[in-house]
């Protein structure tokens, strides 16, 4: 699991190929029904092109995992129906959420970007921690 780096945008950061994907996880207490098993939280990712080649991205893949190990996985298209083009020095934001039906889990993947020079590749997408303040009490 990547530890925590407050020197980069995120709380959790990761470079593949010199492109930093950050994402800084929040629990929205207000979304979530503990007494009803349902926690959620937003997180915002940062894609930055830190490369001399222009990327696109093409596709996303998640893998969340709550904290009896229940595994589900998110395929799709671009991100929130984009697929954010970025030049050297670029950067895309976006927010998005998860709902869990534990007060934990884990969630990380990977994006599928092309450069302008048609190479194919994926981009990490560092493992970050799902912390509610929920965690450890015993919901009945």
């Amino acid at each position: 699991m990547n530890k925590p780096n407050s020197e980069l945008t995120g709380s959790y950061a990761r470079t593949t190929r010199e492109i930093t994907v950050s994402v800084d996880p929040i629990f929205l207490d207000d979304e979530s029904d503990p007494d009803s098993g349902l926690f959620f939280w937003a997180y915002h990712v940062v894609i930055r092109n830190n490369g001399e080649d222009t990327v696109q991205v093409i596709s996303r893949y998640w893998r969340i995992t709550n904290a009896q190990g229940a595994l589900h996985e998110v395929r799709g298209e671009g991100v929130v129906g984009e697929q954010p083009v970025l030049g050297p020095g670029d950067a895309f934001e976006y927010t998005s959420g998860t709902p869990l039906s534990t007060p934990s889990g884990i969630m990380g993947g990977s994006y599928q970007v092309t450069s302008s020079g048609g190479d194919a590749f994926e981009i990490d997408i560092p493992t970050f921690s799902l912390d509610s303040p929920y965690q450890g009490r015993t919901v009945n």
